[in-house]
């Protein structure tokens, strides 16, 4: 079955050229040229929205917390002409998953969307290796499978990214492991952002799951330093 993206961006020529590359890449494309629009479909649940921030009535800001908080596993690519260094780090808070600085070439979007559509449906592909994956670390519950950490019966709300970081560390658990090696694994290797999304999210790691220490190795990278 088709994956279903919803592209909200308000310059038709770039939305019509946008949604040609993704139908040719063999998905279900919805546009919407505003965001009242695409808030309406809010609870359609599409495996990814694509959205521009700067819309003729509300912002992408609004949408993507619109978005997280009827499903806040919902994956989202933001787009933007504006200071790109806040709208970067403004998108990460509210939960997107990667961000595209305007101008971008189209094969670029859709370099970085079989790259996340791969990884979050390869999470679902062989459910007694998930299921396997489960463990208790740290006083955390942690479920590959269901992509949720739970401190008692308190669930530690994580984006995307923030849970693919986290679960990486886990797995590498008092292994040193370099900036390089997480963009690789956790953004791809055709991630062309900065590298400092990786010291934006763990940040935010560091505050939400603050039970464990993850310890940076200035000059190299980082590890989760964990004694059984």
């Amino acid at each position: 079955m088709s994956k279903k993206i919803y592209l909200v961006e308000d310059e038709i020529s770039l939305n019509m050229l946008l949604e040609k590359y993704l139908q040719r890449e063999g998905y279900e494309v919805t546009t919407f040229s505003d965001g009242n629009s695409a808030l309406a479909k809010i609870k359609d649940l599409p495996d990814l929205w694509i959205l521009d921030i700067m819309l003729p009535d509300i912002d992408g800001y609004q949408i993507i917390s619109a978005i997280k908080a009827n499903n806040k596993n919902t994956p989202v690519i933001f787009m933007s002409a504006r200071n790109e260094e806040l709208d970067r780090v403004v998108g990460l808070e509210l939960g997107s998953d990667d961000y595209l600085s305007k101008p971008f070439l189209p094969r670029e979007l859709i370099i970085r969307t079989n790259k996340l559509l791969a990884r979050i449906s390869g999470v679902d592909k062989d459910d007694a290796l998930q299921a396997s994956a489960d463990l208790n670390l740290g006083g955390y519950s942690i479920s590959k499978k269901q992509r949720t950490i739970f401190l008692g019966k308190d669930e530690v709300i994580l984006t995307n990214k923030e849970f693919e970081l986290i679960y990486y560390f886990i797995e590498n658990r008092n292994n040193l492991v370099s900036r390089e090696q997480i963009l690789d694994t956790v953004w791809g290797d055709d991630y062309f952002g900065s590298d400092r999304v990786v010291d934006d999210t763990l940040r935010r790691i560091r505050k939400k799951v603050d039970k464990f220490t993850i310890e940076t190795v200035y000059g190299y990278g980082y590890k989760l330093v964990y004694k059984s």
